[in-house]
């Protein structure tokens, strides 16, 4: 098999509020391509009982045992497809779930300013925690791919290979330059199907997107970035803080 023909397994990381779903609508509109909609969703609320719109529905529609879970993720890709674009949210990949699944994947990270994050997050969830918005698991799982990159197949530390780390403003200022950049960077030819795609929700969405996706419905392309005005609460100054130091460590190795 050419390297033109193998499957490739892409985990999008990503916090909450983020250019996430955009991203999995640009991918979904390639031909060769599966999206996945956040997997490990059902198993998230199951297991934390968190108040979130929909929970029981999600639940009741999702896989609840992460096993089965990393089965689909790293399994045969359906459909005749080439590529499977996971998106993936950091907070969902509870401490319990094994990690190692994840070094057989092309690990890419999407990071946004924490303070635009904040501010979009509490318009549902007036007093977040910091787990909640993903921002040390992000930190984490990179510095997981990070270490495991070091060894090579004989299990020897060897130089690091840093995965893709791709910022939702860049993204947004200049959605083709970023994106036939990120192709180049994981071995996949760009296709200008991922700079717009029709309206509507779709049948790869999760049963939550009547709840969380409704810009994302209208949209029919990237949407050009706009500076999120305000600052962030007092009460949350420190949480935002805690953040902004995980953001910048990632922000340094950004796609460029």
């Amino acid at each position: 098999m050419s390297d033109a023909d193998k499957p490739i397994r892409i985990a999008m990381w990503s916090g909450p509020r983020n250019i996430s779903t955009a991203l999995m609508r640009s991918w979904g509109n390639r031909l060769d391509t599966l999206v996945i909609d956040e997997p490990f969703y059902a198993y998230y609320l199951k297991t934390t009982d968190k108040a979130h719109p929909g929970a029981e529905e999600v639940i009741a529609n999702g896989e609840t045992d992460w096993r089965k879970v990393v089965e689909r993720l790293t399994g045969p890709i359906p459909d005749g497809k080439r590529i499977l674009y996971q998106k993936q949210m950091t907070h969902h990949l509870l401490p319990e779930i094994d990690r190692e699944w994840i070094v057989n994947l092309t690990n890419c990270f999407l990071i946004r300013d924490p303070r635009e994050v904040i501010l979009s997050y509490i318009k549902k969830n007036p007093e977040p925690t910091l787990e909640d918005l993903g921002f040390v698991q992000q930190e984490k799982i990179f510095d997981f791919v990070v270490g495991t990159s070091r060894r090579d197949v004989r299990g020897r530390r060897s130089a690091p290979s840093l995965p893709i780390v791709i910022d939702a403003k860049d993204v947004l200022e200049s959605p083709e330059r970023m994106l036939r950049l990120f192709c180049a960077a994981i071995g996949v030819e760009f296709d200008d199907a991922m700079l717009s795609w029709p309206p509507g929700l779709r049948d790869t969405d999760g049963v939550w997107a009547k709840y969380w996706y409704d810009d994302v419905a209208r949209s029919t392309s990237f949407q050009p970035y706009e500076p999120k005005e305000g600052v962030v609460p007092d009460r949350l100054r420190e949480l935002y803080q805690q953040c902004r130091q995980c953001y910048e460590r990632l922000y340094q190795h950004r796609l460029l």
